[in-house]
């Protein structure tokens, strides 16, 4: 005869992750360590390590943002650098025109005296 037991607790381990995961999210976790290499007191290599992990708006809270300035990963931050270039663009031309037309105007003036 065979005994059937309990099932195995799944649902509570479950539920425990995912209030972990969101108090993680929530609040925010920092990694942070340093890893050096030393031969014969030569510094070989040395690795800084910071990892903040958190949800957008705790990131927002903290300062960190990149995602939104970077025009790799944000199509609004590539239409701002495509803005930005076609203003400095604009900005030259008109220096040039500037002085082409200042040259003109006293090349007419030359040629009057």
């Amino acid at each position: 005869m065979q005994t059937r037991g309990a099932p195995p607790p799944t649902h509570a381990s479950t539920t425990n992750l995912a209030e972990i995961l969101e108090r993680v999210l929530d609040k925010g976790i920092v990694i942070a360590g340093d890893i050096k290499i030393d031969l014969l007191d030569i510094e070989l290599l040395t690795i800084r390590l910071r990892l903040f992990i958190s949800s957008v708006e705790t990131a927002k809270k903290a300062g960190i943002d990149w995602w939104e300035t970077d025009p790799a990963l944000s199509s609004r931050a590539a239409h701002n650098a495509l803005s930005d270039e076609n203003k400095r663009l604009r900005e030259r031309i008109e220096a040039l025109e500037g002085d082409d037309t200042e040259e003109a105007h006293s090349g007419r003036e030359l040629r009057h005296r």
